[in-house]
């Protein structure tokens, strides 16, 4: 092994190891909230494309979790954001941290995909842009990948809150 691919692998190390600590601190906080809103959930963590990623599932189909999740996952968006606030407090490094609760984000994630394949679709049939309804940041960056899959690009367009992609032509 050469030097460059010791530091490389040893900087990699660093960033897991950081990762699950910012998991490690985002489950304990998580766990405290469920206390306090007298909640049954278990937390779940993971490492997924360069982001610490926890999970509050339920054993009893999620009905109360989805107090946490509120109407169109505005609940849930405020709780991420407030776990990263915990985790900066804690390590004093800004996190990309995601959350899911109830299997809500990743069932999104799937409906969006097949919402942006379909728009590359009827975009590559007609040969003009679409535009989609306005989305979150998040939102909008699994439209992108599902486009980008596609083999077409899109960007985003407008100002908060009502920014929404657009799909190009090739």
């Amino acid at each position: 092994m050469t030097e460059g691919t010791t530091s490389a692998a040893a900087e990699g190390a660093d960033t897991l190891t950081r990762l699950e600590q910012e998991g490690e601190i985002a489950a304990d906080y998580l766990e405290g909230l469920l206390d306090i809103a007298d909640l049954d959930g278990d937390i779940d963590m993971d490492v997924e494309a360069d982001r610490a990623s926890v999970s509050i599932i339920s054993d009893t189909g999620g009905r109360d979790l989805q107090k946490l999740v509120g109407r169109d996952g505005e609940v849930l968006e405020a709780l991420q954001e407030l776990t990263r606030l915990a985790v900066h407090r804690e390590t004093g490094d800004r996190s990309r941290l995601m959350l899911d609760i109830a299997g809500y984000r990743a069932k999104k994630r799937s409906e969006l995909s097949e919402l942006g394949a379909q728009a590359a679709a009827d975009v590559k049939s007609t040969g003009e842009p679409v535009k989609l309804k306005p989305m979150t940041p998040f939102e909008r960056k699994v439209v992108h990948d599902a486009v980008k899959a596609a083999g077409l690009r899109s960007e985003s367009e407008g100002e908060e809150p009502q920014r929404f992609v657009v799909v190009l032509p090739a």
